[in-house]
């Protein structure tokens, strides 16, 4: 029995959900097995999932960019047969070294692949910069120039969250032409402004409304302090704010100090003169309803360069792969379908998914057979990609 009819064979052995997988051509082995991976899968279908894998070592790297250098990761399979991979972090302040992320590229590159996990320190910060297409635009430069891991000098691009739509920007600029394999945005946005609306008002692009996440307004406060609040409380009020984001982020893995750091965050809040006092405050309840509306009407200012849009910047010329989870409320799952509507009127191949599978830029554990196919669909024609 070859290679992949055992993998076809050990996939269709556990019943439930993952026997849909077994019906796999061959050509969707890979995804397949990704889609396994990536969902955490156990037993005979992980098992069957580790066949059509590689091993991958990992190394520290720097990659040059027009304004230094960016701190990156290489996740290096042992058995490559298909273009390097740049993988950029969404906002989040865990970068590189977020677990998930770390997960992801590891399973990406078990696919055959080099992957370079790059990190965006403006990103980082909680700062959407135009500065951080460049970044991008530089790092894939590097990776199918003098990186040695590009042979014939294509790469894909792989962006997280907002990432995802700068990573499109990025490959649609002259500098990269024929030399990006593919792009693929996971939960990115088309249009930067119209996001930050939504976040602000819980409105989406076709009049729909969804409740946002609370995290949204804070990091748009962030970058519009100066506009809202009086010149000399506007560096109080960031300080407080990403004392606010820095405590989410370390409930989401210790929830005994995350309440240390969330009353740090307020005890800030109370030090501050009004209006920041009132705004912070605002920010520590998760108040998007009375923060929103004050903050709505910055947002073509604060996202309205066209480097942070890709429905206002060329279209890339190599294939676009948009994935997005169907109940994602960071960036709306219709960004995808508008950016790939207007992408393809513009003659770019591409190719959208949304899914219930998918929360905001993470593979969710549940499923069903038909979800389950889409997205082992949707994998295998971009792991397919040369």
């Amino acid at each position: 029995m070859n290679r992949a009819r055992k993998i076809t064979a050990a996939l269709l052995a556990p019943a439930g959900v993952v026997a849909v997988l077994g019906f796999a051509a061959q050509d969707h082995i890979r995804g397949a097995a990704f889609v396994i991976q990536a969902a955490g899968m156990q037993g005979a279908a992980r098992t069957a999932a580790e066949w059509a894998t590689e091993e991958v070592r990992e190394s520290d790297v720097s990659v040059p960019w027009r304004g230094g250098t960016l701190r990156a990761r290489a996740y290096i399979a042992a058995d490559i047969n298909g273009p390097p991979a740049l993988l950029v972090p969404g906002v989040h302040a865990g970068g590189i070294d977020e677990p998930r992320l770390i997960q992801f590229a590891r399973d990406v590159a078990s696919m055959g692949r080099v992957v370079v996990a790059a990190e965006l320190p403006d990103l980082k910060r909680y700062s959407i910069t135009p500065r951080t297409t460049d970044m991008i635009e530089d790092a894939a430069m590097w990776l199918s120039s003098t990186s040695g891991y590009a042979p014939d000098g294509r790469v894909g691009l792989m962006g997280i969250s907002f990432a995802g739509g700068l990573s499109v920007v990025a490959a649609g600029r002259p500098a990269l032409k024929d030399r990006i394999a593919f792009v693929m945005s996971f939960g990115g946005h088309g249009d930067l402004p119209r996001t930050l609306r939504y976040l602000c008002t819980g409105i989406q692009p076709d009049g729909g409304t969804r409740p946002p996440h609370d995290y949204g307004v804070a990091i748009i406060l962030l970058g519009v302090a100066d506009r809202v609040v009086p010149s000399d409380q506007a560096q109080p009020l960031r300080d407080a704010i990403l004392a606010f984001l820095h405590a989410s982020h370390v409930d989401m893995v210790d929830k005994t100090q995350g309440q240390v750091e969330f009353a740090r965050a307020k005890s800030m809040a109370a030090a501050l003169p009004e209006p920041a006092r009132l705004l912070m405050a605002y920010v520590n309840e998760r108040d998007v309803a009375s923060l929103g509306p004050i903050l709505a009407p910055h947002a073509e200012a604060l996202g309205g360069d066209p480097a942070l849009s890709a429905d206002k910047s060329p279209a890339p010329s190599a294939p676009v792969y948009l994935l997005h989870g169907t109940d994602d409320n960071v960036i709306p799952a219709l960004e995808s379908k508008l950016l790939a509507d207007a992408l393809r009127a513009r003659g770019t191949r591409v190719s959208q998914l949304a899914t219930p599978l998918i929360t905001h830029a993470e593979v969710d554990h549940s499923a069903t057979t038909r979800a389950i196919w889409d997205l082992v669909s949707f994998w295998a024609n971009l792991l397919d990609e040369e």
